[in-house]
C-alpha cells in the first residue's frame, strides 16, 4: 500500500496551495492529506457549485471537510452559460474544467496561493477526460497522478486515514449522464439527480446511472443490482413518468463506463 507520507511530502513541496475539491474519494484524499501536510493557512479546498454538481456529492463534500477541519470556499461556476458546454459534444469536460480553473486562478491570484491541484489520478491518464487538457493549459498539479497513485491506491490511502466514502462509488457532474449532442439544460440535469435518488430510495447500491436519452432515460446499475430494480419495476416506470421521461429501459448489462460514446450518432 503506498505511504501517504509520501503524499504528505509532496504536497508540502508545493507551498501555498489550493484545491479543486468535489468530495468525491479522489479529492477527499487529497483535501485531509493537503490539510495534514499545510495547515489551515497555507491550504484551501474550493467547491465549484453549479446545477451540474450533485447534491449528494455536495453533502458529503460539506461533511468530509467540517470532519477533518479542511479549510473551504465555495464559488459559483457559470458552465451552463458557455453555449460550447451547453452544446454537449464529448469534449464537454473541457469547457466545464476550463470555467472551474479560470475561477480558482482569480482566487490564487487574490489569495497569494502559489499552486492549484486537481484529484486525477495515474488511472485517469489513459480514459477519455478532456478535461485533462484544460487543467494542463493552465499549469493544474496532480499530485495523486505524479506521483503515480492508482484508484485502487487512492481507495486504499482512504481508508486508512478514516475517510468514510473511501469506498463509495464514482459521482461524476450531472451532465455526464446526457447523451452527447442532446442540450445540457439545468431541467435535465434535475431529471437525472431525481431519478438516481429515487432508485437509491428503492435501496440500490452500488455504481449507478441514469441515462438521459431525451425524451427517455435508460437505467444502468451494477450487475447485482439487476434483480432488485426488476422486482419494483412498476414503481420505477411511474416515478420516471412522473419526472417527464416517456420511456425508461433497465440496460441488462449493467453499469458501464462511457456508455454514452458513440450515442451522438446513434441516438440510441
Amino acid at each position: 500500500m503506498r505511504d501517504t507520507a509520501e503524499l504528505q511530502a509532496h504536497i508540502a513541496g508545493l507551498g501555498r496551495v489550493l484545491l479543486g475539491y468535489s468530495g468525491g474519494v479522489d479529492s477527499a484524499l487529497l483535501a485531509v492529506a493537503g490539510r495534514r501536510a499545510l495547515g489551515r493557512g497555507d491550504f484551501l479546498a474550493v467547491i465549484g457549485r453549479s446545477a451540474s454538481y450533485p447534491q449528494v456529492q455536495y453533502r458529503n463534500a460539506l461533511e468530509l471537510a467540517a470532519r477533518f477541519d479542511v479549510p473551504l470556499l465555495e464559488l459559483d461556476t457559470h458552465e451552463l452559460e458557455d453555449p460550447a458546454y451547453l452544446a454537449n459534444a464529448p469534449d464537454r469536460c473541457f469547457f466545464c474544467k476550463t470555467e472551474l480553473w479560470t475561477r480558482l486562478e482569480e482566487v490564487r491570484a487574490a489569495r497569494g496561493f502559489d499552486r492549484i491541484l486537481d484529484g486525477t489520478n495515474a488511472d485517469d491518464l489513459g480514459e477519455h477526460r478532456p478535461g485533462l487538457r484544460a487543467a494542463a493549459e493552465r499549469h493544474v498539479a496532480s499530485p495523486l497522478a505524479a506521483l503515480g497513485w492508482t484508484k485502487a491506491d487512492v481507495r486504499a490511502a482512504a481508508r486508512e486515514l478514516g475517510i468514510p466514502t473511501w469506498d463509495a462509488p464514482a459521482a461524476p457532474c450531472l451532465s455526464s449522464r446526457v447523451r452527447y449532442g442532446l442540450e445540457i439544460t439545468p431541467e435535465r440535469l434535475a431529471q437525472v439527480e431525481d431519478g438516481e435518488a429515487f432508485l437509491r430510495g428503492l435501496g440500490v447500491t452500488g455504481d449507478l446511472r441514469v441515462r438521459h436519452l431525451g425524451g427517455s432515460a435508460r437505467i444502468e446499475v451494477s450487475p447485482p443490482e439487476i434483480a432488485s430494480v426488476e422486482r419494483q419495476w412498476d414503481a420505477v416506470e411511474t416515478a420516471f413518468r412522473d419526472l417527464g421521461f416517456s420511456a425508461v429501459e433497465l440496460d441488462p448489462r449493467g453499469y458501464r463506463r462511457g456508455s454514452l460514446l458513440g450515442l451522438e450518432r446513434t441516438g440510441s
